[in-house]
């Protein structure tokens, strides 16, 4: 209960940036960044902790101040399911939004029931305020978009408005799937709900990529459009389903040319602490944009969680103007390594993997039992507990980076779990231990200790469990 007290009171002082940036209790997939005035808002999706499926939650919002990227701020619910007329018991559930600021200076909320292929769209006066439905984007004879005969599936629509007219960005296209063929670009009218300019193919899907420049990175799902100066972003998760790619053109709805790699939730691709093809986290499908705060740019994303592909918490990267793909790391948004001092918390591990490799986390891969590590916590959807790893079995090992480490010489952690053995801790995936950590079986958190120098430096720190059993890791702190 006092560590719970104290994760409230942090989030309301100034204090450094982790990732996932939201308390461990929320799981916000699909996340839209914007500046509002002088806050950034987080919009998404909203999965239940040990929820069966995808998006089971109402939408909620979570901003925090451009200056003080560590210090969020929940906003409440700005829109249920059932406020949709097609949705009045809530079977459907809200999957990815949009959000946009109309010609008329209000906020437009767009998103999909995961049952339908049209468009529906929510209006609120306020970034934050309670959304209420608008209506759904339709042809100028009244016929829903996704609808009329001839159109493609309308799925996780992405919205960008300049003067009176607003591009929309839809589409859902598997793997092999020959009746879908790729992302759609709509141009809506100043009512922001009739069709001005019909759908047209900007990106390719699988089936259709010959030629292209896409090919290997073909179009999936969770399209999401940015401007920086003359150029349009369109962000979206490939049919890696792990990674967020980026193709840009220098018109909204024609000539996108495939661009790179942003992020991959399980850090594939990137060489320069691993090899390439080896997973440091178990991924699976991504979405998330890009957006300037202050004078820096960041991919904002979501990891997963509790061994399932349903348990979703978002993150947040720095990228460069020339986007080279990020890394994952612990501090995210912080603007720089975390303090090497002081105690922090488990889940913030941005490597977690076991001897038993797997790329992707439940639907695309093995079901993540027994064998694997996990971040989760205690306790039912909406109890503010706070995370940790669990299934650490030998040679399971959690990673965090980055820490500015200066005259650390003791590490303490807080463990539980039937084990024996001990925590190796080292500043390298595959490196040396500078020293290990013994524990013991119990079954409450118990602290354990050791004398182990860490370099002078800005270093990663990983933990490594060999030994018997299972245990968890709830946190680590640096003397």
């Amino acid at each position: 209960m006092i560590q719970l007290k104290q994760e409230r009171v942090n989030m309301a002082v100034k204090k450094q940036a982790f990732n996932p940036y939201l308390p461990s209790w929320e799981y916000i997939p699909d996340g839209e960044p914007y500046v509002f005035g002088d806050r950034v808002y987080v919009y998404g999706s909203h999965d239940r902790f040990n929820g069966h499926a995808y998006c089971l939650n109402d939408y909620v919002c979570w901003s925090a101040p451009v200056d003080d990227l560590g210090n969020w701020r929940y906003e409440g619910v700005i829109y249920r399911k059932t406020d949709d007329p097609l949705n009045p018991d809530g079977g459907m559930c809200l999957y990815a939004p949009d959000v946009t600021r109309g010609p008329d200076g209000r906020y437009y909320l767009y998103y999909v029931l995961n049952e339908v292929s049209v468009v529906s769209v929510a209006v609120c006066d306020t970034p934050a305020g309670k959304f209420e439905f608008y209506g759904y984007v339709r042809y100028p004879d009244g016929t829903r978009l996704g609808e009329r005969e001839g159109d493609q599936h309308q799925f996780d629509p992405a919205v960008l408005t300049e003067g009176d007219r607003t591009y929309l960005y839809t589409g859902f296209c598997p793997r092999g799937d020959k009746s879908r063929s790729g992302c759609m670009a709509t141009v809506l009218g100043p009512d922001m709900l009739t069709v001005v300019e019909e759908p047209v193919f900007v990106l390719p899907s699988e089936p259709y990529s010959a030629g292209t420049g896409f090919e290997g990175h073909e179009y999936f799902e969770a399209p999401s459009i940015r401007k920086r100066g003359d150029t349009y972003y369109l962000i979206y998760s490939s049919i890696l389903y792990h990674e967020l790619c980026y193709a840009t053109s220098k018109h909204p709805t024609k000539g996108f040319k495939y661009g790179g790699v942003i992020v991959s939730n399980a850090d594939m691709h990137i060489d320069s602490y691993k090899p390439a093809d080896k997973p440091m986290y178990y991924g699976g499908n991504n979405h998330g944009s890009i957006v300037e705060i202050g004078d820096r740019w960041y991919i904002f994303y979501h990891r997963h969680t509790n061994g399932t592909p349903f348990n979703r918490q978002a993150c947040a990267e720095p990228i460069t103007c020339s986007i080279v793909q990020a890394e994952m790391t612990s501090c995210g948004l912080n603007g720089g390594p975390l303090a090497g001092r002081g105690e922090y918390p488990a889940y913030i591990a941005c490597n977690l993997f076991c001897p038993d490799e797997e790329t992707y986390v439940g639907t695309y891969g093995a079901w993540m039992d027994g064998r694997f590590p996990k971040v989760t916590q205690d306790g039912k959807d909406g109890d503010e507990e706070p995370g940790y790893i669990a299934n650490m079995r030998d040679k399971t090992t959690a990673g965090f980076k980055y820490f500015d480490c200066r005259g650390v010489k003791r590490v303490r952690i807080r463990v539980r779990g039937y084990c024996r053995g001990a925590f190796e801790v080292k500043t390298a995936w595959d490196g040396p231990a500078l020293g290990s950590i013994p524990v013991v079986s119990s079954n409450i958190w118990r602290e354990y200790a050791a004398d182990i120098a860490i370099p002078d430096g800005v270093h990663a720190l990983y933990f490594t469990f060999t030994g018997t059993g299972n245990a968890s890791l709830a946190s680590f702190a640096l003397e």
